[in-house]
């Protein structure tokens, strides 16, 4: 495998891919609930704290009606309270996907995936479509069996949120990521799940080479069936784009032709993911700010859109307001990570990019 870039740059790039998918996912966390946090409501609340335009977390809640519909996290998700990263299963992910590639390396089996998941994942701490999958691995069942088994959530989020990593280890090569995706996906999902999965990996690897967002949407749209709805959603983010038509527009749009769908379906959020990245043209805040507002599962969202942006922006360019609350800790329920720093990740991560072999610290 080349690898696009090396050395310094390519470390703080992987850096800012995790702390731009730790940090957008800390922004999307207090008010993720797409039925009740429209992108209208969310605004609103924005508006009463004083914080149009977004420019940093989200504030603490002006009135006590905002207050009662925030997640129970909030507290430690909002600016001013932050001390670390909350846990969330869209990082739990991240941690696993690295866990999983220094286990067995790239040429891991969707079994091994299955495997991992239960000797380092908590049941409880898993949902809709991985929860499926988990009791039928518990139950003896075997891919693609734990994907189609009482499954009724395979075309949603959740391996969409598990790609990340494929993308990081797989710099300018978005093909080997989304492959690398798919292996993992197809444990719990089937059909446009599969594909949104194999998207951002082919995103998030082309972010390493793509000159800008829109390029980069476009060379990821090369891996999955052009005909398959979530391609045909993403262009459509894309034409109305390029005509000029406004962001508020563009996601109304977007609402309308994939209503009924749910807001934990992939094929939304990712009308409302791809339209973040293009309409932040460029700018890690503005990214992750639209990306959130734009509601569905907004930490799912946030955290990949962050990770896209950082990939691009590397570390260093990152504001501060978004990097330094964090403290380079993660919390996390993955067995062994719970506290493990933020900069060790993205080592371990770069490692498997050069050179295929897990991180070893020194001493």
């Amino acid at each position: 495998m080349s690898v696009v870039c090396k050395g310094p740059e390519l470390a703080d790039r992987v850096l800012g891919g995790w702390l731009g998918r730790i940090a957008g996912n800390m922004l999307g966390k207090p008010v993720e609930h797409g039925e009740v946090w429209t992108r209208e409501r969310i605004d609103g609340y924005l508006r009463r704290a004083g914080a149009l335009p977004l420019t940093d977390y989200l504030p603490e809640p002006a009135d006590e009606a905002d207050r009662a519909g925030l997640r129970p996290e909030w507290r430690s998700c909002v600016r001013g309270r932050i001390d670390g990263s909350c846990r969330d299963d869209d990082i739990d992910y991240a941690v696993l996907g690295l866990d999983l590639l220094e286990t067995y390396g790239f040429g891991f089996s969707t079994e091994q995936v299955g495997d991992l998941w239960l000797r380092r994942l908590p049941y409880l701490q898993t949902f809709t479509a991985e929860r499926a999958a988990y009791r039928n691995l518990a139950n003896g069942l075997r891919p693609p069996l734990t994907a189609t088994y009482d499954n009724p959530y395979q075309d949603w989020i959740g391996a969409l949120i598990r790609a990340d990593v494929h993308g990081w280890t797989s710099p300018g090569d978005p093909r080997r990521a989304a492959l690398a995706a798919r292996r993992d996906a197809v444990l719990s999902h089937t059909g446009n799940g599969v594909y949104g999965a194999m998207w951002a990996a082919a995103l998030v690897s082309a972010a390493f080479t793509a000159p800008g967002a829109r390029l980069a949407v476009t060379e990821a749209l090369t891996v999955v069936p052009a005909g398959s709805r979530l391609a045909r959603t993403v262009r459509r983010v894309v034409s109305l784009y390029e005509a000029g038509v406004g962001w508020e527009d563009t996601l109304a749009t977007l609402s309308a032709e994939t209503a009924g769908l749910g807001w934990i379906h992939v094929v939304p959020n990712a009308a409302v993911l791809t339209a973040g990245l293009l309409y932040g043209e460029g700018d890690f805040t503005r990214t992750v700010a639209l990306t959130v507002r734009g509601g569905l599962d907004t930490d799912s969202n946030g955290a990949t859109a962050g990770s896209v942006a950082g990939v691009f922006a590397g570390a260093a360019a990152i504001p501060a307001r978004w990097t330094e609350p964090l403290r380079d800790t993660v919390r996390s329920a993955v067995f062994g990570f719970d506290g493990v720093r933020i900069s060790e990740l993205a080592q371990r991560t770069v490692r498997l990019a050069e050179t295929g072999m897990p991180y070893v610290p020194a001493g």
